[in-house]
């Protein structure tokens, strides 16, 4: 029996996005960030999750791989900017839309890597696409696995990918270019817009927070954040979405401890004043109060 989850609902739409860009000319818009790290995201459609692609004498490393019917686009993509394959893939967590590629680029000779529960993930319950799951094949799996964080030291770059549990997912990292004052961050920051935190792939909103709050721990006023969805952002940009979640996860705690239902809660809009600014097209402001409020009655049981 196929399950259905809001990360099933997720790939669903964004796949559905994905379709719908290939009508139309689509291109991925890069934005240097230091010479040597450049990021891209889709421009005319959705290609999947902002990518990073670090270059060098050294190695060619790219950060996360976007949607599956673009991987064709995004190696072209790279060899505008290196002549050599990608040596290196870190996929900051599970979702097809970050890690879509992984089988195109390990066909080029790309090693991919990620933490533990990401490999797992895929090997327990297989490949998460428009349809569901299906099996996962041995070249969409990360070759190398780490617990709780691993450094590249390459093209003159320390790059620190650490682990944060149970935040956007179980198998969430983030990436810190400790020495160019630059923070991957992936799906722990939606940049400008409400956040999907997967309750069903072991994310949490206890989780997500503190997770945000360790990379601004990491950050100051002149760090470059690249957002695992949205346009680059700064520390203040995160501190907003920050306080945002935190406010907004008060105002759902506290009808719950009321003793209020979930419909109840939505017919009320509690989030109503945050919608013309966070509301999008996957993650509605009555889908962020229906998380927040599952998040919440869950913790109180």
């Amino acid at each position: 029996m196929r399950v259905i989850t809001f990360a099933t609902i997720f790939l669903s739409s964004l796949f559905a996005l994905s379709v719908n860009a290939q009508d139309s000319e689509i291109t991925l818009k890069p934005t240097v960030i230091f010479p040597g790290l450049t990021m891209l995201e889709g421009d005319g459609g959705f290609t999947g999750g902002n990518v990073s692609l670090l270059t060098g004498d050294d190695a060619i490393i790219l950060i996360d791989d976007g949607l599956e019917p673009f991987g064709t686009l995004l190696l072209s993509s790279i060899n505008e900017y290196s002549d050599r394959p990608v040596d290196f893939v870190i996929n900051t967590h599970v979702h097809g839309d970050h890690v879509g590629a992984n089988r195109a680029l390990h066909m080029t000779g790309a090693t991919i890597v990620a933490h533990d529960n990401i490999r797992r993930r895929l090997q327990e319950q297989g490949w998460q696409n428009a349809d569901g799951f299906r099996p996962a094949e041995p070249d969409e799996l990360p070759q190398v696995t780490f617990s709780d964080a691993v450094t590249f030291h390459l093209n003159g770059q320390t790059a620190r990918v650490l682990h944060v549990p149970h935040a956007h997912t179980d198998g969430d990292s983030f990436i810190h270019f400790s020495d160019s004052n630059v923070i991957h961050a992936g799906d722990v920051m939606f940049n400008g817009l409400f956040p999907f935190i997967d309750l069903d792939s072991g994310g949490s909103v206890p989780g997500y927070l503190a997770a945000q709050r360790k990379v601004l721990d990491l950050a100051d006023k002149d760090t470059q954040i690249i957002p695992g969805h949205g346009p680059l952002g700064s520390k203040a940009d995160l501190q907003t979405a920050h306080e945002m979640l935190l406010d907004a996860n008060a105002r759902i705690k506290a009808m719950v401890d009321a003793g209020k239902t979930e419909e109840e809660i939505v017919a009320e809009n509690p989030l109503a004043d945050y919608h013309d600014n966070w509301n999008w097209g996957f993650i509605t402001t009555e889908r962020m109060t229906r998380t927040l409020y599952r998040s919440n009655s869950t913790e109180t049981r």
